[in-house]
Formats: C-alpha cells, structure tokens, sequence
C-alpha cells in the first residue's frame, strides 16, 4: 500500500516560489499517475494538475493543468527518487490552500482539459499548507 506525504509548503510573499515534494513509501509510483489538488477555506478541493505514470508509453497520456495555474506550476517526477514535484512560481494569494498530491494506477492524465476528481484517486497524502501574503 503506497502511502504519500506532501512537503515543502510555507509562507510565501506574492510573486514567490515554491517546489512542493510528493513522496511515497510502502511502494514505488512509477506505475501510478498522480495530481495534485488544493483545498483553499470554505471552498471544495479542486484537482488542477496531473502527470502520467513514469513508465507509460510516450504517446500514453501527459500533464494537465487548469487555466488558474497554467504558466506558472509546473509537474514533474523523479521515479528514481520515488518523488513527484511541484513548482510554484508567480504565486498569488488566490493560490492559499492546503495542497494535497495523490496517485491512482487506473487514472488516466489525458493532458488535455480534463480536471482530476477526488474520487478517482486511492492513495492520498496529508496535504501541505501553502500561504501566499504579504
């Protein structure tokens, strides 16, 4: 049972950087996709980034992300180091949340506009408190 665990949140002054790490142990995640979601107060959690498993074909899926943070959010992985990142640049305190990173074998990141749902995801991390003030 792959279980993950988020880091790297903080406060942030607008227009800062974060990379926010996604690390799993009890399992290796190359075979899982993974996204990110973030729950900001009084707001539901929102998927807005995903990225393909680590060993699929290269023609098989890609990365996503939703208008609010394409441009400035990037997703990687380093399977090796059985991590998924996530940089943050340009940040905005509209990106306030708790940011969340979670994996499914079947989940397909399709890298066209389809958004992650929170019920298409088995394993979840903790999540991680991202503050953007000033």
């Amino acid at each position: 049972q792959v279980q993950l665990v988020e880091s790297g949140g903080g406060l942030v002054q607008p227009g800062g950087s974060l990379r926010l790490s996604c690390t799993a142990s009890g399992g290796t995640l190359t075979s899982y996709a993974i996204a990110w979601f973030r729950q900001a107060p009084g707001k539901e959690r929102e998927g807005f980034s995903c990225i393909k498993p680590g060993d699929a074909l290269p023609h098989y899926g890609g990365t996503y992300y939703a208008d609010s943070v394409k441009g400035r959010f990037t997703v990687s992985r380093d399977d090796a180091k059985n991590t998924v990142y996530l940089q943050m640049n340009s940040l905005k305190p509209e990106d306030t949340a708790i940011y969340y990173c979670a994996a499914d074998l079947i989940y397909y990141c399709s890298g066209g506009d389809v958004k992650p749902k929170s019920y298409e995801f088995d394993h979840w991390g903790q999540g991680t408190q991202v503050t953007v003030s000033s």
